[in-house]
């Protein structure tokens, strides 16, 4: 619970962004809170409802309950913010409790929420915090820059995921170098249920044991580089008969084309697809039942929730060589450029083909989820809003990834 080492911090830190049963950011938001938690007292703005549908892939908008309870006597969750209300946005703004405001900064619909929330902090003569999930959209928009350039105008202290978004944010956004801190996304481990027959999951999903399982799990959205996975996968197929390709994630974009690409590639069979949201409380069955994970998106600017939760179950990773991806990933052999399948297929077959790589390659992930550990991430974050209120704190860890 409460932590000496932090009395000169602040008394009480109010945080915005999303929680369970939202889906949008509510991994990240729950285990940032939680652990947080442990340090002070936190009073998180959450909303009751968060899009208009039509803003949203397929107008799907259904909560998800399967996510863990939220349960911590220093968290107090407030879920009165909604998106045609902006009765909700002042209220929240003017009349939240604590030093500073830390907002969660992802998506340009919110945008007029976390300009009226942030603002009334701002007026009231509290700091606001700004953790940036998106430097720049994952689809090219220029709303979403011209927005963010204005709502961080609101900001006295940055945090970001990677050090390449610290450059990006310096470059794009004119933000000077001593109001930006990296911090790491840690893993996401309440996502990792106790005693699971991984062999019965498997044959559930009709692998044997035999099966060389391949898992690209998350949202199909055109950066991801499903095409490239596909063209990847097809020669890998070819070397090893035996591997078979899973496809998990809700369509942002039409199948068809990839449907297409299995067709031309004749790998069909060999690839399961499950093109629909899956809740957080089945993600295990898809981790538990791979051999390997794969992220080969063609371009990125942050750290991936999909990384990220491959952490915490100790999966083999390969990644492309862009955004924060590189930093999941401890052997560079298994971090291949963007967009080229056949060093993509050459990676997959080096580690299939050997188990003891594949253990090594599981040990490495689980190193990584130790140094990213939450209670470490929390002691950082605690560490900037000791430098905002001008309240500093000496806390284990201080200063790396810090500028």
């Amino acid at each position: 619970m409460w932590n000496s080492r932090h009395s000169a911090g602040p008394e009480k830190i109010a945080m915005l962004g999303s929680l369970p049963p939202l889906r949008a950011l509510s991994s990240y938001c729950l285990a940032l809170a939680l652990a947080v938690a442990e340090l002070g007292k936190v009073e998180f703005l959450s909303f009751k409802k968060i899009y208009p549908a039509f803003l949203y892939p397929g107008g799907d908008l259904k909560n998800d309950y399967t996510f863990p309870e939220i349960g911590h006597t220093c968290l107090a969750v407030d879920r009165r913010l909604t998106w045609f209300n902006p009765v909700t946005w002042v209220a929240a703004g003017f009349s939240t409790h604590g030093d500073l405001l830390h907002a969660q900064w992802w998506s340009l619909p919110l945008w007029l929420v976390y300009m009226c929330v942030c603002g009334g902090f701002k007026l009231r003569g509290k700091p606001v915090v700004l953790t940036i999930h998106n430097v720049l959209p994952h689809e090219s928009s220029f709303l979403h820059s011209m927005a963010s350039r204005v709502l961080f105008k609101l900001g006295n202290h940055f945090i970001v995921h990677s050090k390449q978004n610290m450059t990006q944010v310096m470059r794009h956004y004119n933000v000077p170098a001593h109001m930006l801190t990296c911090i790491p996304m840690g893993p996401l481990d309440f996502h990792v249920p106790h005693n699971i027959d991984r062999d019965r999951v498997r044959g559930e999903m009709g692998f044997n044991k035999e099966c060389k399982v391949v898992l690209l799990f998350g949202n199909i959205r055109h950066y991801k580089g499903i095409d490239t996975a596909l063209q990847a996968f097809a020669k890998v197929v070819d070397e090893i008969p035996e591997s078979r390709l899973v496809i998990a994630g809700k369509l942002w974009e039409s199948w068809m084309p990839y449907e297409r690409w299995t067709e031309k590639l004749g790998i069909k069979d060999y690839v399961s697809t499950y093109l629909k949201y899956i809740p957080a409380g089945e993600h295990y069955r898809f981790f538990c039942a791979s051999d390997l994970v794969i992220l080969p998106y063609r371009y990125f600017d942050a750290q991936s929730a999909v990384g990220a939760a491959a952490l915490s179950f100790g999966k083999p990773i390969i990644v492309t060589n862009v955004g924060g991806l590189p930093e999941y990933v401890e052997d560079r052999r298994f971090v291949v450029p963007p967009k080229d399948p056949a060093a993509l297929a050459a990676a997959m077959v080096e580690c299939l083909k050997d188990k003891s790589q594949l253990q090594a390659m599981s040990k490495s992930s689980r190193n990584i989820a130790t140094r990213l550990a939450w209670p470490t991430i929390a002691e950082k974050t605690w560490a900037v809003y000791g430098k905002v209120l001008g309240k500093p704190v000496t806390v284990s860890g201080e200063g790396e990834g810090a500028t």
